[in-house]
């Protein structure tokens, strides 16, 4: 099958949000400039450099009680900062809960019995529980083609890390099993890894 995005699929639910698959999520926490907090998933989100280490996340839809966007990139924008928490399956219940589309003034963490901790490098909260949690200061803000699409870039400050996370010197993946984001409504998890070397390594 071969269809153009701009003619349609045909399908009943959209194949291209299961095609790049599996995609790994964002938890990301937000502080307003009122004080409020916010919590809430990503899942078009990944690291994009080393050195400063860099991630992104993109938003693609508004809501109605904020200006063309969601809480999260309302509250980088006027704060210029935020965290994000990395998900396990243990916690896929409540990140779920987060996903919602709450107004603007709901607690997502304290909704879905998150505990929060402050983070070291930035004024924000972070998921004291989380796997690992990155601390990032934003760096861009993208307009992409489409209504409400949005990448955000962050250089990451601090890094959080789990001790129970940590095996023989190196951030174990297996120990905590990573939630990942397929398509539709489909999620995974990882419970086992491999290693391969580069040529010439």
């Amino acid at each position: 099958m071969f269809y153009r995005p701009e003619d349609g699929h045909g399908l009943p639910e959209n194949p291209f949000n299961a095609i790049v698959t599996p995609r790994p999520i964002a938890w990301i926490s937000t502080r307003g400039p009122d004080g409020s907090q916010n919590l809430a998933p990503y899942s078009f989100f990944n690291a994009v450099a080393y050195t400063p280490p860099q991630v992104m996340f993109a938003t693609t839809g508004r809501k109605h009680d904020r200006d063309g966007t969601k809480d999260t990139l309302a509250n980088i924008r006027n704060t210029g900062v935020f965290a994000v928490n990395v998900v396990e399956y243990a916690m896929r219940e409540a990140m779920n809960l987060t996903s919602g589309t709450w107004d603007r003034d709901v607690d997502e963490a304290e909704l879905a019995g998150i505990d929060r901790a402050e983070c070291e490098t930035i004024d924000c909260p972070r998921a004291a529980g989380a796997p690992a949690t990155l601390e990032c200061r934003l760096t861009q803000i993208v307009e992409l083609p489409g209504p409400a699409n949005q990448v955000a870039f962050g250089e990451v400050t601090g890094i959080h890390q789990r001790d129970d996370c940590l095996r023989n010197g190196r951030f174990d993946v297996t120990l905590y099993q990573p939630l990942t984001r397929l398509g539709y409504r489909d999620f995974a998890r990882i419970t086992e890894m491999f290693e391969m070397k580069r040529p010439g390594e």
